[in-house]
């Protein structure tokens, strides 16, 4: 029988308070996860609405855009992101990704063959055990490889206006990418999109209805301490708007919580350096840029040209949306990556430093002559392929943000959670798609150190129970997504789906 969320089990749930620490991806998953089944969950952000951080756009059911990480990484994203699309299956944009390797590149296409198909047997081997988890198309198509001849002969075809199955998808692109750039075969592989926008729209709408959930916006953390007990933990906030120098005492809250999860992103040094806690982390400042391309035609897929990060020749990625916008990333020092961008914690602090004038792009504007150059030299990237991109334009201010990496490693891309003192837990996500397992170990140390005792929550510990989330509408995201990307200086399109 379906247990529920009333009597003995919620009373249990919310006998203990859990805060969590930065609204962002992780911090807003681990919120609804934990509110979803009546655990007291105080959610603290000090900007005005959730997922607010560095900018995220495809799945990553696999981790095949980065060729330089571990198979097992791509393995654990692999599982990662099937759970992810089962959660927030509305921020899905179902299309497939190109993976393209661009002739000047000294690797070949098949090398990319025996991760694909580890990643298709265990794709096979979860569809297997549940039959849900079948959420990236049958497992047999999980990818493809086509040669020349029949790219060739699917850019003969007319363009589609809906997409009936995948090779619609790639039509405009046979019809409009330089064959003689790219290496054959060419691989295509289900790696779907996932909007940020429409990701948000969900995490507000969902806590706005769970009344295990507060939302604090606006809100600074001052210091975190050890409760008098030195069982639980103080936090001392702030009306984020405010200078502390000249904030009044009325205005500092200082609450009890029993546990405490640290999710503020690449300022998550700052938590642990308040309650002096060592960690070695990196934190790397990207940007990404939005172009509107009005003479596009067809449905596109998700491009990904590799490269060698760093070098000019760096991994080029198109992403779609609809009415010819495009975001667009170039993983070269002249576009996404920055000179000095990748910095470290030390000794003396967990928190790594980021030059200042990385904090003013985070923090204020960009300087208009950057955004427009390195837009420009972005699109030129792609029309390198894609000779007819070239009329492109600039269409907003770039998405970008400071992605943390736990650990020296500045490859990892599989990341989730670690823990700390009693009842202090990390968020240590690197990509989106790891939100929901960092949640997941989260609610097990709470159970498992005995914080919350809750029968519900032991029956959910390895299910996934987000009744309020799923009952999203699609028209509600839209509106609200839309919304969120206006207030954020964004197009429209970015918060809709192909349709």
């Amino acid at each position: 029988m379906t247990q529920t969320l009333t009597g003995e089990n919620l009373r249990a749930a919310k006998a203990k308070k859990v805060a969590v620490v930065g609204a962002g991806v992780a911090g807003s998953t681990i919120a609804l996860r934990l509110a979803e089944l009546g655990i007291d969950t105080t959610l603290i952000e000090k900007g005005p609405s959730l997922v607010n951080g560095p900018p995220f756009c495809h799945l990553h059911a696999g981790g095949n855009l980065y060729r330089e990480i571990s198979d097992q990484q791509c393995l654990t994203l692999l599982q990662q992101s099937i759970d992810t699309t089962k959660v927030y299956a509305q921020s899905i944009n179902v299309r497939p990704t190109v993976l393209a390797v661009p002739t000047s590149d000294p690797s070949e296409p098949l090398d990319l063959l025996p991760r694909l198909e580890k990643l298709r047997a265990q794709y096979q081997v979860l569809v297997d055990q549940d039959a849900s988890n079948e959420v990236l198309g049958k497992p047999a198509d999980y990818f493809r490889l086509y040669d020349r001849a029949e790219i060739e002969a699917i850019g003969q075809r007319p363009l589609p206006e809906q997409a009936q199955c995948d090779e619609d998808w790639l039509v405009a692109f046979a019809k409009q990418v330089n064959l003689d750039t790219i290496k054959f075969p060419l691989v295509v592989v289900q790696e779907y999109g996932l909007s940020a926008f429409r990701w948000a729209a969900i995490a507000n709408l969902a806590i706005d209805r769970l009344p295990s959930c507060h939302l604090q916006t606006h809100t600074s953390v001052v210091d975190i301490r050890r409760s008098e007990t030195g069982k639980g933990w103080q936090i001392i906030t702030k009306p984020a708007s405010r200078n502390l120098e000249s904030t009044v005492n009325q205005d500092v809250q200082v609450t009890e919580y029993d546990y405490v999860v640290n999710a503020c992103g690449f300022k998550s040094g700052e938590l642990d350096d308040m309650i002096k806690a060592k960690r070695q982390r990196m934190v790397e400042f990207k940007a990404s840029f939005v172009t509107h391309w009005p003479e596009c035609q067809g449905l596109w897929p998700e491009i990904v040209f590799h490269g060698q990060r760093g070098t000019p020749q760096g991994m080029a990625q198109l992403t779609p949306y609809p009415g010819g916008y495009f975001q667009l990333h170039g993983m070269t020092q002249a576009i996404t990556l920055f000179e000095g961008g990748l910095v470290a914690s030390s000794e003396q602090s967990a928190q790594p430093r980021l030059a200042p004038h990385f904090i003013k792009k985070i923090d204020e504007q960009w300087p208009e002559h950057l955004v427009t150059e390195r837009t420009v030299s972005n699109i030129a990237h792609i029309a390198k392929f894609i000779p007819d991109f070239k009329s492109a334009k600039t269409a907003s201010k770039p998405l970008f943000g400071a992605q943390q990496i736990p650990g020296e490693d500045p490859d990892l891309r599989a990341a989730d959670v670690s823990f700390d003192q009693q009842g202090y837990a990390r968020a240590e996500i690197v990509k989106a798609s790891s939100a929901l397992a960092t949640a997941d170990a989260i609610l097990k140390d709470l159970l498992e150190t005995g914080v919350i005792k809750s029968e519900l929550a032991q029956h959910y510990l390895t299910k996934h129970y987000f009744p309020v989330t799923k009952q999203c509408r699609s028209d509600e995201i839209t509106k609200l997504a839309e919304q969120f990307a206006r207030d954020r200086h964004y197009p429209d399109a970015l918060a809709r789906n192909f349709s």
